[in-house]
């Protein structure tokens, strides 16, 4: 299998950040996964292995039909949901992952909506 080196760099950049991000029970990470297609948002509590909330730009509560879902208007959607639904579980607080990423773009318009929302990055 075939392997692009753009992947490779990401994920070799994502254990680098992973060494010092974890998330606890008090501080959850809010992971962060884009795919060309769509934006992917998870809290995870590395402690006890349990993902706390999820959202992603393919449900249809969070964005609405017909709207491209790979875009930063529905990256922002998953933003706000994502810190809604952590705020229901009784997260206040969340330790950012963007995954291997740059921050900007889809990763940065997801950490704005959940700021927005109410959580605190």
């Amino acid at each position: 299998m075939i392997v692009s080196t753009r992947l490779k760099a990401r994920v070799r950049r994502h254990r680098r950040v992973r060494k010092r991000v974890a998330g606890s029970p008090d501080r959850p990470r809010l992971c962060v996964f884009r795919s060309l297609r769509a934006t992917y948002a998870q809290v995870i509590d590395d402690e006890s292995g349990r993902t706390l909330a999820q959202a992603s730009s393919l449900e249809s509560e969070v964005v609405a039909e017909g709207v491209h879902r790979g875009n930063t208007a529905a990256a922002q959607a998953v933003g706000k949901a994502i810190g809604a639904r952590a705020l229901a579980a009784g997260i206040t607080k969340v330790v950012f992952d963007r995954g291997g990423n740059l921050y900007h773009g889809r990763v940065k318009a997801v950490a704005e909506g959940a700021r927005e929302a109410g959580l605190e990055l």
